[in-house]
C-alpha cells in the first residue's frame, strides 16, 4: 500500500486486557478507522464494540469478510496467533500480532513466510520498543561512552494472581512466566544487544497453584560476548526502581519506571535522559508506527523475524530449564 490521505480501516481481534490499551492507542490516532472488534464471548465483543463505537463479532473471520479492514491488532490468547494471523494475511489483511508472537517456532515460521508471500506488514506488538527511555537508552549504549558492555540485567517481578487466568494454562499460552513476561525481556535485550547466541534458564520455587511455571531465572550470552541475566516472576515483587540495568567498562546506565540515567565512570553524576514508562504512550506509537508502515510511510522498526527470534530463544530457553548446561543456538541463516 503507497501513502494514502485516507484513514486506515481497523479491527482488533481479542476483547480482553490487552485490546483495551490497543483500542484506545487506535483512538489517539488521526489516520485510525475502528471498524470492528471480535471476541468469542459475544458480551464482550458487544460491550467493547459499544464502548469504542464499532461493530461486534464472534466470529473473526465473518467479520474480515464483512468488515475488510486494511489491519488488525491480534489480542487473543497466543495459542490462536497463528491461524488468526495466517488467516487475516490470506485475506490480504496486515497484522500488529501481540506477544508471545506464537506458541511453536514451526508456527512462528508459517506467519513470518505468510507475510512475505504476501508482502503484508506483520509486526510483534513490543510495547517497550516504543518507551522513550529504551529508544534513548540504546542511543546512549550505542555511542559508546558507556564503553564495551559486559553485564545486562532486566527484571520484571510482580505478585500477580494468576488463578483463573488463561496465562496458566500451558495449552493455551505456550508456557508461563517465562513464556509470557519473558517475550518482553528477550525482544529488549535483542534491540539493545544484538542477536542471543546461548541461554541457560531455571524455574524457582512454585508459589501459585498453577499448572506453569510462575517464576524463573534466564542467562544469556550475545553474540558481541554480552552476559545478561533476567529475573521474571508473577509470584514475588521486586523493590528496585529499575528495570533494565546496564554495565560497562566506563559506565552505568539503568532504564526506570519513573527515571532513567547513565553515570561515565569518572564522573560523579548521574546524567538523567528519561522520566519513566509511559504505557498509553508506548502503545499509541506502537500502533502509530504500524499503521505508518502500513501507509508505506516507514518501515518495521520491528520485524516478523524479531517476532519469530523471540519464540526461539524463548524455545531454547525451556529445554535447558532444568539442566545444568547452555542451549547453544544455530545461526538464524542455517535454520531454514
Amino acid at each position: 500500500m503507497t501513502g494514502e490521505a485516507r484513514n486506515l480501516r481497523v479491527a482488533v481481534i481479542g476483547c480482553g486486557r490487552v485490546a483495551q490499551d490497543h483500542l484506545q492507542a487506535y483512538q489517539n490516532i488521526k489516520q485510525a478507522e475502528l471498524v470492528a472488534v471480535a471476541d468469542v464471548v459475544e458480551r464482550q465483543a458487544q460491550s467493547v464494540g459499544e464502548q469504542f463505537g464499532c461493530r461486534p463479532f464472534t466470529d473473526y473471520r465473518r467479520m474480515l469478510e464483512e468488515v475488510r479492514p486494511d489491519a488488525v491488532s491480534v489480542c487473543t490468547p497466543p495459542s490462536a496467533h497463528a491461524e488468526i494471523t495466517l488467516e487475516a494475511l490470506a485475506r490480504g489483511v496486515h497484522v500488529l500480532c501481540e506477544k508471545p508472537f506464537a506458541i511453536t517456532l514451526p508456527d512462528a515460521k508459517k506467519m513470518l513466510n505468510a507475510a512475505a508471500d504476501a508482502g503484508l506488514v506483520l509486526m510483534m506488538a513490543s510495547k517497550f520498543r516504543f518507551v522513550d527511555d529504551v529508544v534513548k537508552a540504546k542511543g546512549v549504549i550505542d555511542s559508546g561512552i558507556l564503553g564495551q558492555i559486559v553485564l545486562f540485567e532486566n527484571v520484571f517481578c510482580s505478585r500477580v494472581d494468576m488463578r483463573g487466568r488463561w496465562n496458566s494454562r500451558k495449552d493455551i499460552a505456550g508456557g508461563g512466566v517465562l513464556f509470557d513476561n519473558g517475550s518482553h525481556s528477550v525482544d529488549l535485550a535483542r534491540y539493545l544487544l544484538g542477536p542471543i547466541t546461548a541461554v541457560q534458564a531455571q524455574h524457582g520455587l512454585q508459589v501459585q497453584p498453577i499448572e506453569v511455571e510462575d517464576t524463573s531465572r534466564m542467562y544469556f550470552k550475545t553474540a558481541g560476548g554480552v552476559m545478561g541475566s533476567i529475573d521474571l516472576s508473577w509470584s514475588i515483587h521486586k523493590e528496585i526502581e529499575s528495570y533494565v540495568s546496564v554495565f560497562g567498562t566506563e559506565g552505568t546506565l539503568s532504564i526506570g519506571w519513573r527515571e532513567s540515567k547513565y553515570r561515565q565512570s569518572e564522573k560523579m553524576g548521574w546524567v538523567v535522559f528519561g522520566s519513566g514508562y509511559d504505557k498509553q504512550r508506548a502503545f499509541t506509537r506502537q500502533q502509530g508506527h504500524f499503521l505508518d508502515c502500513v501507509a508505506g510511510r516507514a518501515l518495521p522498526l520491528i520485524t516478523a523475524t524479531d517476532g519469530l527470534e523471540s519464540v526461539r530463544v524463548i524455545e531454547a530457553a525451556y529445554r535447558s530449564s532444568g539442566v545444568d548446561k547452555w542451549a547453544e543456538l544455530e545461526p538464524l541463516e542455517s535454520i531454514g
